[in-house]
């Protein structure tokens, strides 16, 4: 499943001698020339290359095509994937779950059969093959293509087999029960002695620790939602402020959409905290007490408190969902897009318009969060989309520790996995309706900004490629599911007792969860590719060590707040209070009242936060701080990763990185010695110089 791209630079070498297939066959039976029965177990043994349950559905000898050179091997349908294996290639002990040349059924967007060059059918599930396939390509959703040619000579009906066995699979494949995971014993690993990559935000010593390291010392870790009675869709675990009471927190969040209320998302080491919930359930009837509890927890113990409209000036879920579709449509290598008009139809897609939208709307909430001490609270109606995407560009731009390679898959456990972004739903692995690739828009958002900082990311872009694509490879819970509750669940981690934890204490929290997650690279990737996911030209002065904040306050006494705002559509607009129902019944029913729509203001917030109001006083940008440009051309298209299946495309391909340019010359370098053989002893002292060289190619 590694990325595509020019040069192919991590195609795996074949073997010398020919091993036996990596997936336990097909071989054929002796003096027949027939394969063994197609549904044969392949068993639980990694090591041979079989995923634990994998069947092999058919198989058919071809080439790979589209790519210099082309790779003669065996195209083998499963229960679980599409792989193409190489002659003389055998998967890696190293590296068993997967490979650049495997398609799990749920990536396969779209395949086609061609007979010919003008015979071109497309294979929907339940579709009848109306010909003998001459070749078939496979687009992945992740932007990838493999394109097989079959082999004639009395193989047509083996070719004929492996299309419709591909159909049939997809038909009945389902993402959500399709595999549940591989456990560390099926892995070959020992689950007593093993640690997970990253903290995995499953006990409450990992959300204890985590408070510790962002020095969030007015906050404290609840359990009030330990057995997911409160909200299924939230954590076990989250941190409210030291004086809320866990029973004010459960009555609290009932007046949020989805029993999502406020809560800590990150401490800013300056003393702003950033917050986020869902939207007010208004329709709800709380007594004073529980309006104090609201407004107490959206405080924070701050007397400056911004609410942040986050949907406002970002696009809906359905305009994610289309620009993307759009987006692939338009980099299919048969797109019948004109060439001179591709650039103006990528900008209808409207993609780079949201990546830019979302970019720049949490700039502004940087601003917010560093320009001086507050509370900023995040909300969005289900608390589980932009929400995330919004909190976790905050903390790019902010915290030089979540750009290292570390806490960023911290960053997306917290923010995403164990917030409950609902990543089956929204990459279309449930068949519900509410399709819209979120966290890929946030990927790209990620990889706009290490265009832009290139020396501030210690990881590279294939690093991002690689999260990019194991969204759809069913091999871990990471992204198989929509819920901490449902994920935990799966893996057997649900119970219906109550935890006690004792800081320090060495039985305290629960056993290491043994499931594997998606941040056990080694189990996809070899190490040569994982040393790939560093950035080279990261700067070590801009490590966290060197990053010295301001002083961070003491935690103030809840009172009434001094100052409430509301920041929507770029301005900051004063607000009477700051929940919906205090002294104003009649807002129950129309909220719109409550969140005013001002006018577009001409001024950036930076201005407005320097300059207005003058009781606050001016304050130079924090260190550490990134402000990315989002004018037009600054925001560009990602074509590593959605051009990859055109590699004509990808042929020159440089980054303005100092990994790209050494990607570069490793290509150079190969080419130079594949042409040093034609370079004859008398030109060998002519080489050297420029000027011949220049003169020869006119």
């Amino acid at each position: 499943m590694w990325w595509g791209g020019r040069g192919q630079s991590f195609n795996i070498a074949p073997q010398k001698e020919e091993p036996e297939m990596g997936l336990s066959g097909p071989k054929s039976v002796q003096g027949t020339g027939m394969p063994e029965p197609r549904s044969r177990q392949l068993g639980s043994c990694l090591a041979s290359g079989g995923l634990p349950g994998e069947q092999i559905l058919a198989w058919a000898p071809g080439v790979r095509k589209g790519l210099e050179p082309e790779m003669p091997g065996t195209l083998i349908c499963s229960n679980l994937r599409v792989t193409f294996q190489p002659h003389g290639w055998q998967r890696s002990q190293e590296t068993p779950l997967s490979s650049e040349y495997d398609f799990s059924l749920a990536n396969i967007g779209r395949l086609e059969a061609v007979h010919g060059p003008s015979r071109v059918q497309l294979l929907r599930p339940g579709s009848l093959l109306k010909f003998i396939p001459e070749e078939i390509l496979i687009h992945g959703q992740d932007f990838r293509l493999l394109r097989v040619g079959f082999e004639a000579g009395g193989l047509e009906p083996q070719a004929f087999q492996v299309t419709m066995a591909i159909v049939q699979a997809r038909a009945q494949n389902s993402p959500a029960q399709q595999y549940a995971g591989i456990t560390l014993s099926q892995a070959g690993q020992s689950s007593d002695s093993r640690k997970p990559p990253i903290p995995l935000l499953e006990t409450i010593e990992d959300w204890e620790t985590e408070r510790k390291k962002q020095a969030a010392r007015g906050w404290r870790v609840s359990t009030v939602n330990e057995r997911f009675d409160v909200a299924t869709s939230l954590p076990r675990y989250f941190w409210v402020p030291n004086r809320t009471l866990d029973s004010e927190i459960r009555r609290a969040f009932g007046h949020f959409h989805q029993g999502r209320g406020p809560r800590l998302s990150w401490h800013h080491p300056g003393g702003s905290d950033l917050l986020r919930c869902g939207g007010f359930y208004t329709a709800s009837d709380p007594n004073k007490e529980d309006i104090r509890a609201v407004e107490s927890m959206l405080q924070a113990g701050h007397s400056d408190v911004v609410l942040v409209d986050t949907m406002d000036e970002l696009p809906s879920l359905a305009d994610v969902q289309l620009a993307h579709l759009r987006l692939r449509a338009l980099c299919l290598p048969d797109s019948s897009v004109a060439e001179d008009k591709w650039f103006s139809a990528l900008e209808g897609t409207r993609w780079l318009d949201y990546t830019r939208s979302c970019l720049r709307k949490a700039s502004d909430i940087s601003v917010l969060v560093t320009s001086r001490v507050r509370s900023v609270v995040l909300q969005e109606r289900g608390d589980r989309d932009f929400n995330g995407l919004l909190s976790s560009l905050v903390q790019l731009l902010s915290a030089p520790e979540a750009r290292t390679l570390l806490g960023f898959q911290s960053l997306v456990q917290r923010e995403w996995v164990a917030a409950g972004h609902p990543f089956l739903t929204r990459l279309g692995g449930s068949g519900a309706s509410e399709e819209a690739p979120v966290f890929l828009l946030f990927l790209d958002c990620v990889w706009q900004l290490l265009q832009q900082f290139p020396a501030e990311f210690e990881f590279s872009e294939f690093f991002l490629l690689a999260l990019h694509d194991s969204v759809r490879v069913p091999d871990t819970l990471t992204f198989l599911r929509d819920t901490p509750w449902e994920r935990g669940k799966q893996s057997g981690q649900v119970s219906n007792y109550t935890q006690v934890y004792t800081p320090g204490f060495p039985g305290a929290g629960n056993s290491i969860n043994p499931q594997l997650s998606v941040w056990d690279w080694n189990l996809r990737y070899s190490n040569k590719q994982i040393l790939q996911f560093r950035n080279p030209g990261y700067d070590p002065e801009h490590c966290p060590d060197s990053w010295l904040p301001r002083q961070q306050p003491s935690f103030m006494v809840p009172g009434p707040p001094s100052s409430v705002w509301l920041f929507s559509r770029g301005s900051l607009t004063p607000l009477n209070q700051l929940c919906p129902w205090r002294d104003s019944p009649s807002l129950l029913a129309v909220s719109s009242r409550w969140l005013p729509r001002p006018a577009i203001s001409s001024e950036s917030l930076a201005d407005q936060e320097w300059g207005l109001p003058s009781h606050w006083g001016a304050c130079p940008l924090p260190p550490g701080l990134l402000l990315p440009g989002c004018l037009g051309p600054q925001i560009r298209l990602w074509r590593r990763c959605y051009l990859r299946g055109r590699p004509e495309v990808q042929m020159g391909l440089s980054a303005p990185t100092i990994s790209g340019l050494q990607e570069e010359l490793s290509h150079l370098q190969e080419l130079l010695r594949k042409w040093t053989p034609r370079i004859s002893p008398e030109d060998h002292s002519k080489k050297r110089n420029p000027n011949t060289i220049l003169s020869q190619s006119r």
